[in-house]
């Protein structure tokens, strides 16, 4: 069965902009019923951004509009305009020569949404340079009155799995800094709140 790009991040828009049962949902995206209701209660996905599926070309409006007026009717997926990435189990990441155009716009997506991730991370996930993405944040790349922020999913420059598994270190290694930050930050304000001590010349503070 064919499923959406990104299929939690576009059951999260689904459920927040539509009316179709979690039941609709859970088919469309290959997710269980209960995972799906775990999303509107907030329980799962947290901190993922919802994928409008119209936008990606996976889903019409209209095609919407008619399972939400029929319960029993079950979304259709669109055919790909975009050719699947193939996935490689081994080597470095390949971005073939019809497709490199599309990095500085992938770039741009990513600083957008997940500013967390580290340069190093953007370039192994879509197989750029660091020198590029620095020329795409700070807008001083060659083409960057035409860069237009595209999912590289959707672009075919990587996968929703190694975009979400990026995405999951970066927040775990930047929630481990801000902790420990935090801890050195309420040490130093303690030693600050420390009266001196001073020496009585009895070599008793």
């Amino acid at each position: 069965m064919a499923l959406p790009l990104m299929p939690k991040a576009t059951a999260v828009w689904l459920v927040d902009n539509t009316t179709l049962s979690f039941e609709q949902i859970a088919a469309f995206c290959g997710m269980h019923e209960l995972e799906i209701q775990a999303i509107a209660d907030g329980e799962v996905a947290i901190g993922i951004q919802g994928q409008d599926p119209v936008v990606g070309s996976q889903l019409s409006a209209d095609e919407i509009k008619r399972c939400e007026s029929d319960p029993d009717a079950h979304l259709q997926l669109l055919a790909p305009t975009i050719p699947m990435p193939s996935a490689k189990s081994k080597g470095a990441r390949y971005t073939p020569v019809s497709k490199r155009q599309d990095r500085p716009d992938a770039i741009a997506w990513l600083l957008k949404n997940y500013p967390e991730l580290s340069d190093a991370a953007v370039s192994k996930l879509i197989g750029t340079t660091k020198p590029t993405i620095l020329s795409v944040r700070e807008r001083s790349h060659w083409n960057a009155p035409n860069i237009k922020p595209q999912n590289p999913v959707s672009l075919g420059l990587c996968s929703e799995a190694d975009l979400e598994k990026a995405v999951a270190i970066a927040r775990a290694r930047a929630g481990t800094t801000r902790a420990a930050k935090a801890a050195k930050d309420a040490a130093k304000a303690k030693a600050e709140a420390a009266p001196d001590a001073v020496p009585d010349g009895t070599g008793v503070l």
